[in-house]
């Protein structure tokens, strides 16, 4: 599985509610589109973590790469109807960094005959 990380703070004046619904209309879309696996969003809790990181963390689970790359192809085009769902939620938000990892260990990894 593919995690694309994105951990964010919100643009003032925009309500957290607002911006969940965005977010969950767009990931939606991609979903019935079969470009993404799933997702979530969570909010940091009592102040406790890195404020450089953002109030807010949202994972989009992806199958593969080419998975990855279809999902940034369709939303790249800049082309309806991703834009619109794309705008509802980047417009929203501020002071982004974005993290892809994947699960490990990797399944085709082999042991034992490692050279280091």
């Amino acid at each position: 599985m593919i995690l694309y990380h994105a951990f964010f703070t919100l643009k003032p004046g925009v309500g957290d509610l607002e911006f969940s619904e965005s977010l969950s209309r767009f990931m939606a879309y991609l979903e019935s589109q079969n470009m993404i696996a799933g997702w979530r969003l969570s909010r940091r809790m009592l102040g406790l973590g890195p404020k450089e990181m953002g109030e807010f963390h949202a994972v989009i689970e992806l199958e593969s790469l080419a998975q990855f790359d279809a999902a940034f192809g369709e939303v790249s085009t800049r082309a309806e109807p991703a834009e619109s769902f794309h705008h509802a939620v980047n417009s929203k938000v501020d002071k982004v960094t974005f993290a892809l990892y994947r699960d490990f260990p990797d399944p085709w990894r082999k042991t034992g005959e490692e050279k280091f």
